[in-house]
């Protein structure tokens, strides 16, 4: 029943399974908190393999799996993946300090039955003690995680389809904090005492967390992605779903693309953030020091500055390797490129060196 938050792992790599993609990284340790990146990969996935964060061909996504594994060169076969936020019920709640391991998970059980709307025999949950309760020392705060059977085992069955075995179930949101770790550095003070906005443009939702103090304060989804990008040129030059995909990522788009159709995106996308940014305001105390931008979307050119122009706020291009040592192989432009989108699985990858 428990196995969210698993303690220290074997060598691991972290794989993250979007929308359009299959994404790997893998990291080694130089030494106690800095990392190299040894290798990572990037391998599209076939149109409606994956809907809603649920996997709708579990044969195309192993197959997929198992191109990416190939493409990154390891002989690492252990895997950390993770479930969408939308597909975990999580709550924090106060526990006495000075349980065993035991008594820990029977609260545990006792409180998620009161929240939980399925039967536990539905559902995986697992726990992670965040640490002593403000002001007390008789209490301990505790983060209760809970998913439907079905999501864990889609995931770890596509692993094993792709020639994985999947070690750790984790779920997005707390990969995408994992990374934002140390993408901070990008930021002034590393973003401390400071609120920042995370927002992750996938193929279909975006995906906003903020983090105060780098503290969660606030998620939310909104409908928007890059496949209004993707249909735009579909139906603008007569592409199929794969041509307009291949298109937007490496170009040969006629000479109109930039103006009548890349840049209405552009500009939809950076309202669609301020709206964002608005809601956040409304519905809390707190204002926005920085935008992070993560996945694909934002290494398109001119989105960072769009974004900052629309909400007159900081903004940046995720990239959690911002200060990791790379592996000779790996071309520091490309990864540029590629940083915000691999978010997630940087988060995921990571999870090798919990402590």
């Amino acid at each position: 029943m428990f196995d969210f938050f698993k303690a220290r792992t074997p060598p691991l790599i972290g794989v993250d399974i979007s929308t359009a993609s299959v994404k790997m990284v893998e990291l080694a340790e130089e030494n106690k908190g800095h990392y190299r990146l040894e290798r990572y990969a990037i391998v599209p996935l076939p149109r409606d393999a994956v809907v809603d964060g649920n996997i709708a061909n579990l044969e195309q996504v192993g197959e997929t799996i198992r191109r990416a594994w190939k493409i990154l060169g390891t002989r690492e076969r252990n895997a950390a993946l993770a479930v969408p936020a939308a597909a975990v019920i999580s709550k924090k709640v106060n526990l006495p300090a000075g349980l065993n391991e035991l008594e820990m998970e029977l609260r545990v059980e006792a409180e998620a039955n009161q929240y939980i709307p399925f039967s536990l025999d539905e559902v995986n949950i697992d726990f992670q003690v965040l640490g002593p309760v403000a002001n007390s020392t008789e209490e301990v705060e505790v983060l209760i995680a809970a998913s439907k059977k079905e999501r864990i085992e889609d995931r770890t069955a596509v692993a094993e389809q792709g020639g994985l075995k999947a070690v750790i179930v984790d779920v997005e949101t707390y990969a995408t904090e994992a990374a934002y770790s140390l993408a901070a550095s990008q930021l002034p003070n590393a973003g401390q005492g400071q609120t920042v906005m995370i927002v992750d443009v996938g193929a279909q939702m975006i995906h906003i967390d903020v983090l105060h103090d780098d503290q969660s304060v606030y998620t939310r989804e909104q409908s928007f992605g890059g496949n209004q990008l993707t249909q735009e040129i579909m139906h603008r030059y007569g592409l199929s779903y794969e041509e307009a995909e291949i298109a937007k990522r490496k170009g040969g788009l006629p000479e109109n693309y930039a103006s009548e159709v890349l840049q209405p995106f552009i500009q939809s996308l950076a309202m669609e953030i301020a709206r964002a940014v608005q809601l956040f305001k409304n519905s809390t105390p707190y204002g926005v020091d920085h935008i992070m931008l993560a996945g694909g979307c934002a290494s398109i050119p001119g989105v960072v500055e769009a974004v900052k122009a629309r909400t007159q706020i900081n903004t940046v291009a995720a990239n959690p390797f911002i200060d990791m040592k790379l592996a000779k192989h790996i071309h520091p432009d490309q990864l540029a490129v590629d940083a915000p989108s691999l978010m997630i699985a940087c988060g995921l990858a990571l999870r090798k060196f919990d402590a």
